[in-house]
């Protein structure tokens, strides 16, 4: 799941600098200057994962379970293509090569311990466009900023209010629930529900992405933001509805602010999935064989997250997510949690002599509803949890701490470590250690 952060303004003062968004799962380079605006940039990244998990409690297992004893490797190259079109618009191309498998097959737990693979496993690598949008960008007046050059963003010159529109295919965690501290499974947390707040259903294909639009509007320190997108065409599939028959409306709300001199925001995300959805109460009702297919019908899914960061010295910052969404409905493009709250923080090495390392360290519970509870005791399957059976459910507890060892500027390697119990909702399996190993190169 790809997932990134945006630009915010830093200070008030003529020619401020804004950070680029992290759309390209790096952290932008700050400028100090207002030079020319960019014409074009190039960017790349490449990102591998090991991951392996050893035995646990595991009685029973069924077609979704998280199994005992295993490793699990993917890998990823990234281009990012930038071209400016006008004053104030510029176009971006991504198109990526990928490989390998999450553990499982990228099944096993609501809170999936790698956001570096995707809900489709391939042994050989394939290509994949995975974004290729346009931003326009309309000055509103105010102070004048530099927009830095980073990932998906060119250098450029705007003004602290304006409006950003963003059309084509991207991720909807591009511009939406952005975290400075978790929000980039190349760079921090793994778990998706970290990256993410876990219940936040947003629509993408098996791969993260999907097409809509998006506007945002910068007003001093807030940010309105809205968009529409299309859902796949059926819950959890690989292909995505091209009409917008199927869509997800969201609409986030962000006041950014400082205390005590140091940088926070907080951000309210509210999403609606209109689509062909089932009720788990329904399904169960129908009787054997337990397919949700039959009973979905036009309906509405809901769901509300918070987001919070704040930057508390110079080398440690804290996070916290909420969310709620619509239990009795099933899950249609991101992961089986209805409920969930995460916190954590990052601390950098200034400490021990590594101001560019990184230590992280952070706990999310996630939680499903009894409807949903029902559907899989009774030998239903979700997203990614299902194990035949649930006699006796429990939330999801995940722990996760890694150490980023950064040599040099472009380059880091991070240790990982992910504790997960009760993974699918199951107190009966687990819990799983879960240990990570992540090299990443970026230009």
């Amino acid at each position: 799941m790809k997932i990134l952060t945006i630009a915010r303004a830093l200070c008030a003062a003529p020619l401020a600098m804004v950070a680029a968004p992290a759309f390209a799962d790096d952290a932008p380079r700050e400028q100090t200057l207002a030079p020319r605006d960019q014409s074009f940039a190039i960017h790349g990244q490449y990102t591998g994962v090991v991951q392996g998990v050893g035995g646990f409690a595991s009685p029973y297992a069924g077609e979704n379970s998280l199994d005992p004893h295993q490793v699990k490797v993917t890998n990823d190259a990234t281009l990012y293509l930038g071209l400016r079109l006008w004053k104030g618009a510029e176009i971006w191309v991504n198109p990526e090569v990928d490989q390998g498998f999450g553990l499982s097959n990228t099944l096993g737990a609501g809170g999936f311990p790698s956001a570096e693979a995707y809900k489709v496993g391939k042994m050989a690598p394939y290509f994949k466009l995975q974004r290729a949008f346009v931003r326009q960008t309309i000055a509103l007046g105010g102070d004048a900023v530099a927009l830095a050059p980073g990932i998906n963003q060119l250098r450029a010159t705007a003004t602290a209010n304006r409006i950003v529109i963003t059309a084509g295919k991207m991720g909807v965690g591009d511009i939406f629930d952005t975290n400075t501290y978790a929000h980039d499974p190349r760079g921090d947390f793994l778990n998706w529900s970290l990256v993410d707040t876990g219940s936040f259903d947003y629509a993408a294909n098996a791969w993260g992405y999907t097409y809509g639009i998006a506007a945002e509007w910068y007003q001093g320190p807030w940010t309105l933001r809205a968009g529409l997108y299309n859902l796949s065409k059926v819950p959890n599939g690989i292909e995505l509805a091209a009409d917008f028959s199927q869509n997800a409306v969201i609409v986030e709300g962000e006041r950014r602010y400082r205390i005590a001199g140091r940088a926070g925001a907080l951000r309210v995300t509210g999403f609606r999935n209109r689509g062909l959805f089932a009720r788990f109460d329904e399904a169960l009702a129908k009787g054997a064989p337990l397919d949700l297919a039959p009973v979905r019908r036009r309906q509405d899914r809901f769901g509300l997250a918070l987001n919070a960061e704040q930057e508390v010295t110079s080398a440690l910052g804290l996070f916290l997510r909420a969310g709620t969404s619509d239990g009795a409905i099933e899950t249609y493009d991101f992961t089986d949690i209805d409920r969930s709250l995460a916190f954590g923080g990052a601390l950098k090495g200034k400490a021990w002599g590594r101001p560019q390392d990184t230590l992280a360290v952070a706990g999310v519970i996630n939680g499903i509803s009894d409807a949903h509870q029902r559907w899989l005791a009774a030998g239903g399957m979700g997203v990614l949890v299902g194990d035949g059976a649930l006699p006796h459910p429990g939330d999801e507890r995940i722990i996760e701490a890694y150490y980023a060892f950064r040599p040099v500027g472009w380059a880091a390697l991070t240790l990982d470590y992910q504790h997960i119990a009760n993974p699918g909702y199951n107190r009966d399996r687990g819990p799983a250690n879960i240990f990570g190993l992540r090299v990443h190169a970026g230009f």
